[in-house]
């Protein structure tokens, strides 16, 4: 039976609906992983160290399609509730095809800028020309990038959150294969992984256009629209903590890579880089959580129901604090295998990725309720409050932690940095969410 916008969810309802966007989010997560695979296997340890030291800024440049579409699918969900369907789809018609505009004009900034941005931030000789070869590649399709994480929530708004899932495996699947293929089989080196991602994200970016544009059965298509300064605003303002969670932890990502080069070497950012890849899949699934809930609070705060919005708050916390649990018991369990199969070839950064991987999943039972908690408030229309959550957690608490923590212990200080963070940012929402109760009525 379809599950629609406007039924009561229970748990079993909640979960159906919000797993194939949990299920998005790793795949999308995935692609960064299986090139960090390949080239630390295939490739040696100073291009993957290349690769960890330059993705935070290409994810910088990818980050409007979280904006748009976290932003953008709240705003159209709250018009569907009022009941203007024409309306929410003249604002989606018109968020894709500025965000993909927006996506060749970065793409050819981010390509002209690559190699100084790179230096800049401290890789020299070998290590700064394998940047520029991975980074010049992967930006050739950041408009797709940026399309396919802005579709990823707007499946989810036009009830057809499985569809989106099917292009997301498609896409995740490609890269696996065209990775296997152009490193594994055929000696391509960093060419061959860039190569494999960003061919992958056209099909993550390019089928949902395909889709949207013909007559479809779901609740949005692409079509005519007109220009909508105060949608777009609204947009902006409802994505800011999207836009601001992914570009603080990209700029905290970089200052990372400073500290443990300051600490540990390139030893220290390519295991950096493996607890990364794990991380990435870790909090994509409360990340896509908050992607497939978002819509359905932003749906029943346009329709007025407070009752339903109080169960979903209930049922989400009950459902992040489970998951929590769950991750930090996997993430302990699997420390040593999984830092075996991306350096198990080098001792000394097997032992040091070990011990880091240990003390960052500490981070996992207080993560989930943070961008939660953020993505909420998005969900409400409620772009300020969201916007400060993501700030603090990604940004100011990360920063003073990973400067300050190191001086008392060294390089450990750097791992434990991320659990201080969530921790405070945890105490925030908990705040915001005791402070807009009556506000809101959940």
């Amino acid at each position: 039976m379809k599950i629609q916008l406007s039924n009561h969810f229970t748990y079993k309802r909640l979960l159906r609906f919000t797993l194939p966007s949990i299920a998005m989010m790793i795949f999308t997560s995935i692609y960064g992983v299986v090139d960090g695979f390949f080239v630390s296997n295939f490739v040696g340890k100073t291009p993957f160290a290349a690769v960890n030291f330059i993705m935070p800024f290409l994810m910088i440049l990818g980050t409007l399609g979280f904006m748009f579409g976290t932003g953008g699918s709240a705003l159209v969900a709250k018009t569907m509730g009022e009941g203007d369907t024409e309306k929410a789809n003249r604002i989606f018609s018109l968020l894709v095809y500025i965000s993909a505009a927006l996506g060749v004009a970065i793409a050819i900034l981010g390509i002209v800028f690559l190699r100084p941005v790179a230096a800049m931030l401290g890789a020299q000789g070998e290590m700064l020309d394998n940047c520029v070869i991975y980074g010049r590649i992967i930006l050739l399709a950041l408009p797709t990038f940026i399309l396919q994480m802005e579709f990823q929530s707007f499946f989810v708004t036009a009830e057809k959150p499985q569809l989106g899932l099917w292009v997301t495996v498609a896409s995740g699947v490609a890269n696996m294969v065209l990775d296997a293929l152009l490193v594994g089989v055929f000696p391509l080196g960093l060419v061959g992984a860039a190569a494999a991602t960003a061919i992958s994200q056209a099909i993550g970016g390019i089928i949902p256009v395909i889709y949207f544009l013909r007559p479809n059965s779901s609740l949005l298509q692409l079509g005519k629209t007109v220009f909508d300064g105060k949608a777009l605003l609204k947009t902006c303002t409802n994505g800011s903590s999207e836009l601001m969670s992914n570009v603080s932890m990209s700029l905290v990502g970089m200052l990372y890579n400073v500290q443990l080069l300051k600490y540990a070497g390139e030893n220290g950012v390519a295991a950096y880089g493996v607890m990364m890849y794990v991380n990435m899949i870790f909090i994509a699934i409360f990340i896509g959580y908050s992607i497939g809930t978002a819509p359905i609070i932003g749906y029943h705060f346009g329709a007025k129901t407070q009752g339903e919005l109080r169960s979903l708050l209930k049922k989400s916390t009950v459902i992040i604090s489970v998951c929590s649990v769950f991750m930090l018991a996997l993430a302990i369990a699997l420390a040593t295998p999984l830092s075996r199969i991306f350096v198990g070839y080098d001792a000394e950064l097997f032992s040091l990725t070990k011990r880091g991987f240990l003390i960052f999943s500490l981070s996992f039972p207080f993560a989930g309720f943070a961008i939660f908690c953020s993505g909420f408030f998005t969900a409400l229309n409620d772009g300020l409050t969201s916007a400060i959550i993501s700030f603090l957690r990604t940004l100011v608490f990360q920063i003073a932690a990973v400067l300050l923590l190191p001086l008392v212990w060294g390089i450990d200080g750097i791992w434990i940095s991320i659990v201080v963070a969530e921790i405070m940012a945890v105490a925030v929402g908990i705040l915001f969410i005791a402070i807009k109760r009556k506000k809101y009525e959940y």
